[in-house]
């Protein structure tokens, strides 16, 4: 009798002709670098959770009748860790991404905390010109610097406007900055509440956002029902339903050339967050790339 084994330990267990990564139309990049969080720890266990609940996930997609892991997506192995300091990690991050990208494959990266996003945003730059972000957070993460370091996850979005424009979504905890004050009166943040306020915030959201769009997605972005394991969680935020309708009109109106989903951080005993950020990348691939 032939012998059984378990599924393939990578996201969403496909089979070895549907992962590899020459024929692989996406390819999902582990980064579990975790060196600035200021509460809650964990995230650097985030990618590895992510992709062992992936490994349950049903791949069949029912909006769009189709299994959209056909189209190949590959799964590399952990980025380490660089222990020389985080500018030596950042260049890391971006020579990784930019090497991926050379390659033809849309890159969904798992962090990690958010201080991965910009030079994951810097290497999508430089391939897609024309390139805004869309962040999902409930921070505005606009500080020029916190706690002496620039490279912290509480100055994501401050480093990656230094690159391109941006729309922050499900934001409700701000920090009084100078960047943040510059983003409020662009309109550049959303706040949670306007998507039960604003019939129009989704076409205000499009009308920052440039053809090409990366999508950065820290999970306390959600509300803490939905997404209890993160960091800093805060109360308000956005609901599964809601989310995916945002990304949905998005990929209908502009090109998702990449993303990440960051700052998971597992709770022992506790399945479901990871099962979530595990849909919501696969999700995330799938508006993307099946049209």
């Amino acid at each position: 009798m032939k012998p059984k084994h378990l599924y393939p330990w990578n996201f969403l267990a496909l089979e070895d002709t549907l992962s590899n990564y020459e024929t692989a139309r996406a390819v999902i990049l582990p980064i579990p670098y975790e060196s600035t969080v200021s509460f809650g720890a964990g995230t650097r266990n985030g990618p590895q959770a992510i992709i062992a609940a992936s490994r349950q996930v049903e791949t069949y997609d029912q909006e769009f009748e189709v299994a959209p892991c056909n189209m190949g997506i590959a799964t590399l192995g952990e980025l380490e860790q660089i222990a020389s300091g985080p500018d030596d990690m950042m260049k890391q991050i971006e020579e990784a991404a930019a090497g991926i990208l050379a390659d033809g494959k849309f890159l969904m990266t798992l962090g990690g905390e958010h201080s991965v996003s910009p030079p994951l945003v810097r290497a999508h730059k430089a391939r897609y010109p024309n390139l805004s972000v869309l962040q999902f957070d409930a921070h505005t993460d606009l500080r020029p610097e916190y706690q002496g370091s620039k490279y912290s996850h509480a100055c994501a979005m401050s480093r990656i406007w230094e690159t391109c424009g941006f729309v922050g979504v499900g934001m409700r905890n701000f920090c009084g900055s100078e960047n943040e004050d510059r983003a409020l009166s662009q309109g550049r943040l959303i706040q949670a509440a306007e998507f039960h306020q604003n019939a129009n915030v989704i076409s205000n959201i499009l009308s920052l956002l440039t053809e090409d769009v990366y999508i950065t997605f820290d999970l306390d972005g959600f509300d803490p029902s939905v997404m209890p394991a993160v960091g800093t969680p805060e109360p308000g935020g956005l609901m599964w339903d809601e989310t995916l309708e945002i990304i949905r009109k998005v990929s209908r109106e502009r090109k998702i050339v990449g993303a990440d989903v960051v700052e998971l951080a597992p709770i022992p005993g506790l399945a479901y967050p990871d099962f979530a950020a595990a849909r919501l990348a696969y999700k995330i691939i799938t508006y993307a790339l099946w049209k």
